[in-house]
């Protein structure tokens, strides 16, 4: 059970939470079989790799903040975070027209407020998105480098960028330093967080100055 897991993880949801991530799963799976959201469908699968990850990093965003999540998908982290997070304020953005369509309607089904916006992620800082949240996050495969160009500017001053990478980061973080700083930001916080056979490294980029206005690239490499 999704509670049991969450309870190890020391985090602690309530029947309320239970109810919401249960139908957050009946509408996902529902959907896959017409747009193929996930290849986790296994109701303990997705409790572990994609509920309890999102929650992972769920102490390091602060209360009340403003969040963006990058390539939402299926909607992880940010759905997850706001079923446990009744505080956190949630815009979602996905560049398939057919992702953004299913986040809206899940967010109606769960009866929970929320945002869901078309848009690439490279052209999310050119529109009045830009260093607006308090908190941009991301659950992608892309390297850090590349995730830094998506996130911080869309990050206030003063805010961060919380980071869901798998394994050892330590080269990627290396790579990236440049980027990093050029952008504005500065690593606070590399914590692995290993449960129930997942292995995973949340980072925290805290946003110390603004980022300069010709990033992102139109083309990011």
């Amino acid at each position: 059970m999704l509670k049991e897991i969450l309870a190890k993880m020391n985090i602690e949801i309530g029947e309320r939470e239970e109810a919401l991530f249960d139908l957050y799963y009946d509408n996902l799976v529902t959907w896959n079989e017409k747009f193929n959201l996930t290849a986790v469908t296994a109701r303990r699968d997705v409790d572990v790799k994609h509920f309890a990850d999102s929650l992972s990093a769920a102490k390091y965003f602060p209360q009340g903040a403003s969040v963006v999540d990058v390539g939402s998908g299926a909607g992880f982290p940010a759905i997850p975070l706001k079923i446990f997070r009744r505080d956190l304020d949630i815009t979602m953005i996905d560049s398939l027209n057919k992702r953004v369509t299913f986040l809206l309607n899940t967010l109606a089904v769960l009866d929970i407020e929320g945002r869901a916006l078309h848009l690439r992620a490279e052209e999310a800082a050119y529109t009045d998105l830009r260093e607006s949240f308090d908190v941009a996050t991301a659950r992608a495969v892309a390297n850090t480098k590349l995730l830094a160009q998506y996130l911080l500017p869309l990050v206030k001053v003063g805010g961060r960028a919380i980071l869901y990478k798998g394994g050892d980061v330590a080269e990627e973080l290396k790579e990236a330093a440049t980027a990093i700083k050029t952008l504005g930001g500065q690593v606070t916080i590399t914590e692995r967080c290993d449960f129930e056979g997942m292995g995973r490294t949340i980072i925290v980029i805290d946003k110390v100055f603004s980022t300069p206005t010709c990033y992102p690239r139109k083309k990011i490499k």
